[in-house]
């Protein structure tokens, strides 16, 4: 089948279009290459989807026409491509145009793609709000633009299921960690700060902040998982994560442990619009998508260290 992965070389996406191209689809890779975070690391991606066979092309949703560059017999889109995080120097500008201008260009696209089986937005738990530890059905309550603009580009996607124009769902991902991790977050910075002896910034008080951590491959295993379970997904948001939650200290441990040494601490003011508690009900995508993901905390921060001292360090 023909796939469409947007913002393919970014973390998750370059994932996601990697195990989709390994399992004999025809994956094409979407990614306008921002540098909101080190272009070295984004081509770094696309040169290992490149070498396992997948077409990556550089084009911006926003700005491009894509019934011009792109094929119309397209079988799924996964859209990964947005403006993340919470950053500070990113303006509301920055996420009203990545994530919900963005996204209904990409919908005018798909609705033109008369072989479309689904199109499968990638969505966040920070739709939940400061605290997400709720099911699907709890109802939103973002604290920040970044949030928001998710939310805005869900319900576009959404709309078109309700309209019946579109088959369509949405999935909620946890916080991910694993190689390729975007060099701003914080396992990423965790192991470049130890590896290099340098500070690491940590956020007054988010040290006790509990997070759902789930390893990419798990993570990539839901979102996949919705292909032929079409009837069971249309329509639906779906939470995908692990239900362990450890604190940032936990984790700031597991690096440590994992290095073989300890890791100074720069402290930070608060920073707002964080969320103190994640924890993933994913009772819904258990029953739907039999979704199961299994890998420890430890097992993920071993992978990732090997993968940056084998790219980077």
């Amino acid at each position: 089948m023909k796939i469409l992965v947007t913002g393919a070389v970014g973390f998750i996406g370059s994932h996601a279009a990697e195990r989709l191209q390994s399992l004999g689809h025809d994956v094409i890779g979407l990614d306008n290459f921002s540098d909101y975070y080190s272009l070295e690391l984004k081509h770094l991606n696309a040169k290992a989807l490149t070498a396992k066979g997948v077409t990556i092309l550089k084009k911006d949703l926003r700005d491009d026409n894509l019934q011009d560059v792109l094929p119309k017999d397209i079988d799924y889109i996964f859209h990964f491509a947005a403006q993340p995080g919470i950053s500070q120097s990113s303006s509301f500008q920055d996420y009203f145009s990545n994530n919900i201008l963005a996204t209904k260009q990409l919908i005018d696209f798909a609705e033109t793609c008369s072989n479309l089986k689904l199109f499968v937005n990638i969505g966040t738990s920070s739709i939940y709000g400061l605290e997400a530890i709720c099911s699907e059905d709890h109802a939103p309550k973002p604290a920040s633009h970044y949030g928001v603009t998710k939310l805005a580009a869900e319900q576009l996607v959404l709309q078109k299921s309700r309209e019946q124009k579109l088959l369509a769902c949405s999935l909620r991902l946890y916080s991910v960690i694993g190689p390729r991790e975007r060099p701003e977050k914080m396992y990423a910075k965790l192991i470049a700060s130890g590896l290099q002896n340098e500070a690491f910034p940590l956020f007054e008080g988010s040290d006790k902040h509990l997070r759902s951590f789930t390893y990419v491959d798990d993570i990539v295993d839901g979102v996949i998982s919705v292909i032929g379970n079409e009837a069971k997904v249309e329509g639906e948001v779906i939470n995908l994560g692990t239900e362990i939650e450890h604190t940032t200290q936990e984790g700031i441990e597991a690096v440590e442990s994992v290095l073989g040494k300890p890791i100074k601490l720069d402290i930070k003011p608060k920073r707002p619009g964080d969320q103190s508690r994640t924890k993933a009900n994913i009772d819904k995508a258990k029953r739907l998508l039999n979704y199961n993901p299994q890998t420890t905390l430890l097992e993920s921060v071993q992978q990732q260290v090997q993968w940056y001292k084998e790219n980077f360090y």
